[in-house]
């Protein structure tokens, strides 16, 4: 075999290995599979007060998104920081690395299983939530696409940055809470940028998920500028250097003491 076929073998087992524990722990699967309709169905009342006239969106093409944005926040961020930690304390990222498995290997390994689940619950959510919304297809669908793919590498680069600075498994749900307050407060899951105040707006738009909720949701509903395109995936594409970065610099593969 090649050393591609190779790796995608070992790559292959580990996902398996990783999807196997995945299913056998309940908590974090729910809180995955459920927490982002909730969400989603909490947030519905505050839409629906909502002045959109002006904005050319609806209660369903602000809603959707949003939804999609929470499976990447909840599904997989906030799920794959819980992995990471705590594969590190039970030592098993460091028995990984012991083997032929790379670095990279190890990672993407660890990530398949979330990000699996949340492309699965992505496609229910986008097709059932279609059609109770009263949302019309997505009139350019390579940018949604395109949002989501982004919004997945993001999320696993930043979810691996953030256990890098994570002590434990309790404490992952204190240096997840900045990312997630952010991000819905000011990434256009519940109040879309359209009806913020410009300088508010324009700070917003630097946030890590803003650029990937606008990609989505400009799929969704058309208008497409390339040039606001091109400055959203250059600042998802920056998240994820940076992300990438502190991986590389920081990331520790063995328990923190």
């Amino acid at each position: 075999m090649t050393m591609a076929t190779t790796g995608a073998v070992r790559l292959g087992a580990l996902a398996r290995a990783e999807l196997t524990l995945m299913g056998r722990n309940k908590a974090t699967l729910s809180t995955a599979l459920v927490l982002p309709t909730v969400m989603t169905v909490s947030m519905s009342s505050v839409v629906k007060d909502m002045d959109l006239d002006d904005t050319g969106l609806t209660v369903g093409s602000v809603l959707l998104p949003g939804a999609l944005g929470y499976v990447l926040l909840f599904a997989v961020y906030s799920a794959l920081v819980g992995v990471f930690v705590v594969r590190r304390e039970q030592l098993v990222l460091k028995r990984l690395r012991t083997g032929e498995l790379t670095d990279q290997e190890i990672l993407a390994g660890a990530s398949f299983p979330t990000v699996a689940v949340g492309v699965v619950q992505c496609v229910l959510i986008a097709v059932v939530g279609s059609v109770a919304m009263g949302v019309a297809a997505p009139r350019a669908v390579w940018l949604a696409l395109l949002g989501l793919v982004l919004g997945m590498v993001l999320m696993c680069a930043l979810a691996a940055a953030t256990a890098a600075v994570t002590r434990s498994a309790e404490g992952a749900q204190i240096t997840i809470t900045p990312m997630l307050l952010l991000s819905m407060a000011g990434s256009g899951l519940v109040v879309p940028l359209d009806v913020m105040p410009d300088r508010l707006a324009s700070v917003c738009e630097l946030l890590p998920l803003t650029p990937v909720v606008g990609m989505i949701r400009t799929g969704w509903t058309g208008g497409v500028d390339g040039y606001e395109t091109l400055g959203q995936v250059a600042t998802a594409v920056a998240w994820t250097v940076i992300a990438v970065f502190a991986v590389r610099k920081w990331f520790r593969w063995e328990p923190r003491r």
